[in-house]
């Protein structure tokens, strides 16, 4: 089995420093059920590709068993498993935990990378292959085999040569591939016990928690074991932020207090209606809806036939719940109002199909190697003919008097742009999505400063 990566970073042969193996050498490694070779097809200063070649010994894997056909006759040699999962933790350990002694910094930046497996099982054929790589911001590539190129009748096989691309850390492709390969295996090659939880945890941690498909991957990791699933997934949940509601809860009425002298939150509200309005938009969805004061608005509004709201928070969409419910509207008005749990960076079909997506005050809550998968996610995937986006303009922060110099406008912020960095980035979004991009002013603009809230409208093309 054969599994290569390559990059076009400069200088590409600094992947030898991220996989600590020298790119001008062929190395070999003896594991309990074969060799692991590693080399380099190719070592050029633009492209550098590394290659793990896994020659897995049918005898060692039966040794010690009763010896039947199937144990000598079977595609464990020659297909990605979980045989490459144990040599990816074996041979690039240190790689798959993020770690580089010479380039440490190297180890933690997103850096374009191009994987392929030779021959890959896909027991769920490629929408599975694509449901578990695509939310987390892969490109897809997937090449089928038929049964037997002999016997064309036959049909296809469950096997695919697999391209992923992705621009992302080192370890964190590892991490994915460590842990998806023996999931679309639906198989292991060795006892499976409480053990495997915690290496599930470990190489999951960042992204297993919101991945839509985090069940399946857990059953299927755990070579469907009820028991240890149950356990697995109950961690998962406390680890996805232990008590996220009160923390952001609190925050929010921090940001709502920095803002209320102006009244910035109902001008804001004003602006993304009219922005909704002028466009036509009937059905629009709300990312990242909070505890629903958009949502309030748009469901008292004839104009609007169809309202959802999304949030990753159970609580925030608990409360906004409570909040609509307090408005006693007419049943066939309450027809029009979904609400969705969910995360905004992974590949969601429920977000598809409306005029107009709305996303106030939610982009600097993202961490910024997070925000291209909300990009594609949005704009690539779910599509609406509309896209209203609202952000802080952090050179208007000097003019609160309640919010101390350098201090950002809520704890959870991981980023407050400019108007220039605002506009770089819109534009950027609008020319790769093929959208058309307006700038409006949100709330008094100041001649130095512009104005509190920066507002961009997409339209597509």
């Amino acid at each position: 089995m054969l599994l290569t990566i390559a990059t076009t970073h400069s200088p590409a042969t600094e992947l030898g420093y991220l996989l600590h193996k020298h790119p001008d050498r062929c190395q070999s490694f003896s594991l309990t059920f074969g060799q692991a070779h590693v080399f380099y097809p190719e070592a050029k200063p633009e492209l550098c590709t590394a290659a793990l070649l896994l020659d897995v010994d049918p005898v060692k894997l039966v040794r010690g068993r009763s010896t039947r056909l199937e144990q000598y006759v079977n595609d464990r040699p020659y297909v990605a498993s979980s045989f490459l999962s144990v040599a990816i933790a074996q041979v690039f350990g240190s790689a798959l935990s993020g770690r580089c002694k010479d380039r440490p910094e190297l180890a933690q930046t997103p850096i374009p990378l191009v994987a392929k497996l030779s021959v890959l099982p896909c027991r769920g054929g490629e929408s599975f292959l694509r449901q578990l790589f695509e939310p987390l911001g892969y490109t897809v590539s997937a090449q089928g085999h038929t049964l037997d190129e002999e016997f064309i009748d036959w049909g296809q096989s469950q096997y695919f040569t697999v391209e992923l691309q992705h621009t992302l850390p080192l370890g964190d492709l590892l991490s994915h591939l460590y842990v998806l390969i023996p999931v679309l295996d639906d198989d292991k090659h060795y006892w499976v016990g409480d053990d495997e939880i915690e290496k599930l945890l470990r190489h999951g941690e960042g992204w297993l928690t919101k991945h839509p498909a985090r069940e399946q991957i857990t059953r299927r990791y755990l070579k469907q074991q009820q028991r240890l699933t149950r356990l697995a997934l109950a961690q998962l949940a406390e680890e996805d932020n232990p008590d996220p509601d009160s923390t952001e809860e609190s925050h929010a009425q921090e940001e709502a207090a920095v803002e209320k002298p102006i009244s910035l939150n109902q001008q804001r509200m004003n602006a993304v209606i009219a922005a909704l309005k002028q466009s036509g938009a009937k059905r629009v969805i709300d990312l990242g809806c909070g505890q629903g004061n958009l949502l309030k608005i748009l469901i008292k509004d004839i104009f609007f036939e169809q309202v959802t709201g999304v949030d990753v928070s159970h609580r925030a969409l608990e409360i906004a719940q409570e909040r609509l419910d307090r408005l006693r509207l007419p049943r066939n008005q309450w027809e029009r109002l979904q609400l969705i749990q969910g995360a905004l960076t992974y590949q969601d079909k429920r977000l598809s199909g409306y005029d107009a997506a709305t996303v106030i005050e939610v982009i600097e809550h993202l961490d910024l190697p997070r925000l291209e998968a909300f990009e594609k996610v949005l704009f690539e995937f779910a599509r609406p003919k509309t896209v209203v986006v609202t952000t802080p303009n952090i050179e208007y922060n000097v003019k609160f008097e309640n919010l101390p110099a350098g201090k950002l406008r809520h704890k959870d912020h991981r980023f407050e742009w400019t108007r220039q960095e605002f506009h770089n980035w819109a534009n950027k979004v609008a020319e790769r999505f093929n959208y058309n991009v307006e700038f409006q002013p949100v709330g008094t603009e100041d001649p130095e400063v512009g104005s509190p809230t920066q507002m961009a409208v997409f339209i597509a093309k």
